[in-house]
């Protein structure tokens, strides 16, 4: 396998293979978050209502993902330490909220760690194998080894993998292309 592309997002930083394509100020999330989707002048206005686990790894596979390219036979497998747990505490205090009669479903429909490939699948209009794993360390030869077989089974031609942490303010995501 080859792996083709490499985006790292940590510590308010982007780099593509390596190279730093962009840099912010501020060291809070959804704040990097916003100035990064604008910096790359993406277009999708789903962004803003997602989720930062999602948000996270929407950015780093928007780095990879040529727009004008046909991902329907890209596959997704990611993986992280804390599943949805960031947005899991979210949800639980909007149940706890004395303002709401009701917990936001709007936050809900995150709760859910794979979510975040849904959101990348829909973007590019992927039809193939996606799978989100929560394991306790970033393991790339479990992801490799993963991917080999959805691209040896020809399910598809090409697998973004990637690790996509992020817990309160803890986050880091990176995220390579593979091809046979």
């Amino acid at each position: 396998m080859k792996k083709t592309k490499t985006c790292t997002i940590e510590h308010s930083k982007i780099t593509v293979d390596g190279n730093l394509i962009f840099e912010s100020k501020s060291n809070i999330f959804p704040e990097f978050a916003k100035e990064a989707y604008k910096n790359a002048e993406l277009n999708y206005p789903k962004f803003h209502k997602m989720d930062n686990l999602s948000k996270l790894a929407f950015l780093s596979a928007e780095m990879i993902l040529k727009e004008d390219e046909d991902h329907s036979r890209t596959a997704l497998v990611f993986a992280n330490r804390s599943s949805s747990l960031d947005t899991d505490f979210k949800y639980q205090e909007s149940i706890n909220s004395q303002e709401n009669y009701f917990p936001s479903p709007a936050v809900f429909v995150y709760t859910l760690p794979n979510i975040c490939v849904g959101e990348i699948s829909i973007k590019h209009k992927m039809q193939t194998e996606n799978a989100f794993f929560v394991l306790d360390d970033f393991d790339e030869n479990f992801l490799n080894d993963y991917a080999e077989q959805i691209l040896q089974s020809e399910k598809a031609d090409k697998v973004l993998c990637g690790w996509v942490e992020l817990f309160q303010e803890n986050y880091k995501a990176f995220v390579y292309l593979l091809t046979l």
